[in-house]
């Protein structure tokens, strides 16, 4: 009699390990895309103070150009998009970790986010520019830059571009980190930092809405803007793309673009539409 309990206990083990095994297998038989169909919600990770991009409006309501960009994409994909305020310097874990599904607030498509994350298209053109308070100031080579401090902020596309200018070593040691930019520029109000490289859109926005930053001639070039998805996430970053494309081709992101910057910035893959 033991030996029949005991064989019917080892069946019962091996129908539920058998049963767990195809419940894993019916799992990752799902694709990236499906995982994000059946939520019916696209997670999209943002710093909710880099204005114009994504910020709060002085009701506290999540606003930017890259706000009312994911809402008219999303709409073409068919899905919600939720937004999810992260520490910019850990949007990478936030993403392998699925706490969100995509970056999606002005991050530059730097080699270094080629390499780590499937990019979307690239869809804004930016600069990186060397900003002051003082309007006398004007730097006009990377030479200069060791006579100057400088603030930017943590982890962003501006920090890796000082990072990986020729001149680096020579003004490393003046160069400090933020949280955000908005931190920066009140250190340059207090006198602690001389200037800020920042981004292009930020200093539009800045100087519209906050306090006159005066540009130098030098700064460190071009980049542009791409969404971020998990690297296995191919066909998720295909279908936002043509969503994308679609929300370009039809005239609503220039909309967006004339609302926020007053021109059209918009550009598909770094070519103007």
């Amino acid at each position: 009699m033991k030996r029949k309990i005991l064989a019917l206990v080892l069946v019962c083990v091996m129908a539920g390990t058998m049963g767990l095994l195809t419940g894993c297998g019916a799992g990752e038989s799902k694709t990236d895309w499906e995982y994000i169909k059946d939520k019916g919600t696209l997670v999209i990770g943002l710093d909710d103070t880099f204005a114009p991009m994504g910020f709060r409006d002085k009701d506290n309501k999540l606003v930017g150009f890259d706000i009312d960009l994911a809402r008219a994409v999303g709409k073409e994909l068919g899905v919600k998009v939720k937004f999810k305020p992260i520490e910019w310097k850990a949007k990478e874990a936030e993403l392998k970790s699925k706490n969100i599904d995509c970056i999606w607030n002005g991050m530059s498509a730097t080699p270094d986010r080629q390499k780590s994350m499937s990019l979307s298209k690239k869809y804004l053109e930016n600069k990186i520019l060397v900003m002051s308070l003082n309007p006398s100031l004007n730097i006009k080579s990377a030479d200069e830059l060791k006579n100057y401090k400088i603030g930017t902020q943590a982890g962003s596309a501006a920090l890796e571009a000082i990072q990986k200018n020729s001149k680096y070593d020579e003004f490393k040691d003046n160069i400090s980190e933020y949280d955000t930019y908005d931190q920066a520029i009140l250190d340059m109000k207090a006198g602690r930092i001389d200037a800020v490289a920042i981004d292009q859109v930020y200093a539009i926005y800045n100087n519209a809405n906050k306090d006159r930053l005066y540009q130098s001639d030098f700064n460190f070039g071009a980049d542009y803007y791409a969404v971020g998805f998990r690297k296995e996430d191919k066909e998720t970053t295909k279908k936002f793309n043509e969503a994308l494309k679609k929300v370009i081709d039809n005239g609503q992101a220039e909309e967006i673009s004339q609302k926020w910057f007053g021109t059209n910035m918009v550009v598909f893959e770094g070519y103007s539409k």
